[in-house]
């Protein structure tokens, strides 16, 4: 093998939702990259890592993992949030390109610091915003490019689940250094995604409560957003939604498009599918396409049904063994997570002195 194809040597820290769900299979998924290393203190976990993947070795604590910096090509952060700064710093101190879990800080000036210094050793630093690659997302993406909706004015957004009864964890923690709540969770997606798909945002006004008996952060957030092309942004994310609205409804001068039900893969990664393993991988049943029309709701059957594009979350890792090999760029930059997280920071704001904050 020569020493342009030898697969890449991956350390992922944190082997929880995040690492086991997400992370580690797109990673073994992926030509060019290799899963070395797996850090996590849980026996169990540990465990489940050499099952899963019987070439991988297995260690408690990052440290293990930094004392072992020449072996490796690139480092995974998928541990909780309120690690991911100072992990990240360590890893790009140690020389290591390094890819982090959304929100890859609890701030925008964080995340600026991390691309700083990232740049500063000439590292990648990217961040897994894996729902660009959402089958839905795709395919409004093209209807934008296509100009199938015309002018687009006003872009509805939910992230809606049904949990009336709180999990506990980390990320249901009232602590402030957890950085949890559905705000920088979910947030942290829908955001990402209105700005890929308008662009900066101008002004940014936030409801968020905590509706359910024993939740500590917020349950139930909506954000409106103004982007500075004049587009209007409608963001919810929420997991008291008994009844779910449409994932998408996205309103535009010619038509419009509405879109019910999430992207399949997520459910796939957890039943233990894994991409590469179907032709059909990404893809959903005709039943959950969207609809494009004007003058009547989709539910009376106005429009036209669009099929969905396949869902893609493999092309996440494959451009980032590319730009490790000087082959392509970032796809996800840290100043591109750090604007996100200027508009959650005004959110947070908004919400709690019931102002609307101008960026």
């Amino acid at each position: 093998m020569t020493a342009a194809a030898t697969p890449l040597r991956v350390g992922l820290i944190g082997y929880g939702l995040a690492g086991s769900v997400f992370h580690a299979p797109l990673i073994a998924a992926t030509e060019g990259l290799a899963l070395d290393t797996v850090v996590t203190s849980n026996p169990e976990r540990q465990a489940q890592a050499e099952a899963e993947f019987p070439d991988v070795r297995t260690v408690a604590t990052p440290d293990e993992l930094f004392d072992r910096t020449a072996e490796l090509d690139l480092v995974v952060i998928a541990s909780p949030n309120r690690t991911h700064v100072p992990l990240a710093t360590t890893a790009l101190e140690a020389g290591l390109p390094v890819v982090v879990d959304k929100p890859v800080a609890g701030t925008a000036a964080e995340a600026r610091g991390l691309a700083a210094l990232a740049e500063e050793r000439g590292l990648l630093l990217s961040v897994f915003q894996n729902r660009r690659w959402d089958n839905d997302f795709l395919t409004l993406r093209k209807l934008l490019a296509d100009g199938e909706l015309g002018d687009a004015w006003r872009f509805e957004s939910r992230f809606e689940r049904w949990r009336p009864q709180p999990k506990g964890g980390w990320r249901e923690s009232g602590d402030p250094a957890e950085i949890g709540g559905l705000l920088y969770d979910l947030g942290s997606h829908i955001v990402d995604q209105a700005l890929v798909l308008f662009g900066p945002a101008t002004e940014v006004y936030a409801e968020s409560v905590i509706r359910r008996t024993g939740a500590e952060t917020d349950d139930d957030t909506f954000i409106a957003v103004t982007h500075a092309n004049g587009v209007r942004s409608h963001l919810y994310a929420s997991a008291t939604t008994a009844q779910l609205g449409p994932r998408f409804r996205v309103l535009g001068s010619k038509a419009g498009y509405v879109k019910y039900g999430l992207d399949p893969q997520e459910d796939a990664l957890r039943k233990g599918e894994r991409p590469g393993t179907s032709a059909a991988w990404g893809e959903e049943p005709e039943s959950l396409y969207g609809r494009l029309g004007a003058g009547e709701s989709p539910v009376t059957g106005g429009g036209r049904t669009v099929p969905t594009l396949p869902g893609d979350y493999p092309a996440y890792y494959a451009a980032v063994a590319r730009a490790l090999r000087g082959e392509g760029p970032n796809p996800v930059t840290a100043l591109e997570a750090a604007a996100a997280l200027d508009v959650l920071e005004a959110a947070r704001r908004s919400a709690r002195d019931k102002v609307t904050v101008t960026l």
